[in-house]
């Protein structure tokens, strides 16, 4: 099984968001990645040669939701 979940780092410990479909006890592997704003893993995937504050708005702006991501 694999399974991506969002967790914080705290006091030591990873806290997962939501609930783990796991048994008690139960080994796993687990690989750590820290979040990225979506800007920044996309960068440079399409070649903008306009002006950058237009390209900001573009990515900032709500109602064309560019930063969510799956």
């Amino acid at each position: 099984m694999t399974l991506e979940v969002e967790a914080t780092y705290e006091g030591g410990v990873l806290k997962p968001a939501q609930p783990l479909p796991l048994r008690e006890h139960q080994r796993v592997i687990i690989t750590v990645r820290e979040e990225a704003p979506q800007a920044r893993i996309s960068y440079g995937l399409i070649p903008w040669r306009g002006d950058p504050e237009v390209l900001r708005g573009i990515a900032e702006d709500p109602e064309l939701r560019v930063l969510e991501y799956p």
